[in-house]
This record gives C-alpha cells, structure tokens and sequence, in this order.
C-alpha cells in the first residue's frame, strides 16, 4: 500500500485533458498510436477527481494539435480549464509545426495573455523533427520565454530520439526543455547516454516510465539526470494517478528527493 503520509506534496508535471464531447476519441486515438490501453476518461472533472482522491495538488495540463486549425481551440480549452480549476492547473499551450512564424508569434503571444505557462510538442504524432528545420522555427520564436513540455523517444521513429533533442539543445541552449518519459521513452539507455548531466535547464518527467523500468534501473537514470532536475508525471489518461504513486514509492528514493521530483522541482521550474 502507498504511503501517501510521507508525501508531502504532489505535482503531476504530464497530463492531458480534452472536451468532453470528444475525450473518449481523443484518449482512444492515443491508446491506439501506442498500442496500450488507455485508463481514464480523459476528461476535466475526471482529472480533477482523481487529483483529489490521490493528494494531487496540482498538474500540467496540455493537448496535441494534429492540424494547424486546431491549435486555438485547443488552447482556448486548455485557458478555460486553467481558469476555472482554483489554482490547481497549469496549462500549457499546442503549436504546430506548420505554422509560419508570424502565426507562431502570435498564437504564443495569445496563449500567455490567456494564462497558459509553458508549450507542449509531440514530435512524433505531430509528424516533425525535433532538431529539424520546423522545429527550429518554433524554437527560435519562443526564444527561451516558455519551458517546453517535449515528448522524447520512441523506438518505433526518429522524429523525439534523444540525439535529435540534444542536436536541439545544442543550437538553442537558452531553450528550457522537459524532456518527457526520462528523456527518451523505450529508448532510456540512450537518453542518459546523449542527455544526462549536459544542461542546466533540461528536465525530465517520469510520464509512461515507470512501468517498463525495474526500480534500479529507474534509479539509475534519476541520478544520472540530476536531483534537481526530474519531475513526476503520470501522463494521465494513460495511466493512473495512485499507481504511478506506488511505482514511485517502490524506488525507495531518499525522503528529501522524493520530495523534489514530487513538488519542489516543479515549483522552482514553474514558480509555483
């Protein structure tokens, strides 16, 4: 059983929320590009429920534009659950790859005069690559305003690896990037070997790791990457939020990282 008692405070760095008229579609199509079933409902008050029963005092919420055209009202969703949540959310804003410039500018623009605190980017459902030409457009219009919540890896393509994100934090290092899934989902070993250690403002989440990682293993790559710089995630709708709690107990962390990687780490990152 979890020991939610020596939690002092928990902060869900990777979830994703959508409309309800559409949530079961949209937590379905991410079941199927993984080949996993997918948990939860996906929706709001799901998520707001399942943060409550578990001690969860807040989270970062996103989505995944697969067109240009849904990119504002994807973050016109997100800015309005951010605004009625009380404090408990943080949204981060959908680009797109195809979008020009000057429509980047001023979608960001738009999306912090809404409230949204950061940028989310899935390289590989979004079709792009993350040290590409596209992708460095979006990069440079950012300019290091806005951390930068980016899927990392994935063995079955090369859009996310974690070589392209390092080739990226090479060209831009005023970037502050969470690297998701350890840096580099299904592909850990090569996360630490090209990301561990190497910057300063690159984080990484434990979304969608702890599952496939005997607890050593995980270990491993915290420390590689740092006490101050990895964040607990979940990546609710695929997983749930008290299980990913005790596969995060079961690592048998120190009390004091524990903390850090539960809340501290975030509430530096985000100024919480």
């Amino acid at each position: 059983m979890i020991k939610l008692i020596m939690f002092k405070k928990i902060f869900d760095s990777h979830t994703h929320i959508f409309p309800d008229k559409i949530a079961e579609k949209a937590s379905n199509g991410i079941g199927e590009f993984y080949k996993m079933p997918i948990l939860h409902a996906g929706t709001v008050e799901d998520l707001k429920s399942r943060f409550k029963e578990n001690g969860v005092c807040g989270g970062i919420v996103c989505s995944v534009a697969t067109i240009v055209a849904q990119v504002g009202t994807i973050n016109d969703f997100i800015a309005q659950a951010v605004f009625e949540s009380d404090g408990l959310f943080v949204g981060f804003c959908s680009l797109h790859p195809d979008m020009s410039e000057s429509e980047l500018e001023a979608e960001i623009n738009r999306a912090v005069s809404l409230g949204l605190s950061g940028v989310k980017l899935h390289p590989d459902i979004q079709r792009f690559e993350a040290d590409g030409k596209a992708a460095y457009k979006i990069y440079e219009v950012i300019g290091g305003r806005l951390p930068m919540l980016l899927h990392a890896g994935d063995s079955r393509y090369d859009f996310s690896s974690p070589k392209r994100i390092a080739n990226a934090l090479e060209r831009f290092p005023e970037m502050t990037v969470i690297a998701a899934h350890l840096g580099g989902w299904s592909e850990w070993d090569d996360a630490s070997l090209s990301l561990a250690g190497k910057w300063d403002n690159l984080y990484v989440d434990t979304a969608s790791s702890l599952y496939a990682l005997p607890p050593e293993e995980a270990r491993e790559y915290i420390y590689a990457f740092g006490e101050e710089r990895v964040l607990f995630g979940t990546d609710y709708p695929m997983w749930d939020i008290r299980v990913e709690l005790e596969r995060f107990e079961q690592l048998n962390l120190p009390e004091s990282l524990m903390d850090k990687i539960l809340y501290n780490n975030a509430k530096e990152l985000l100024g919480l």
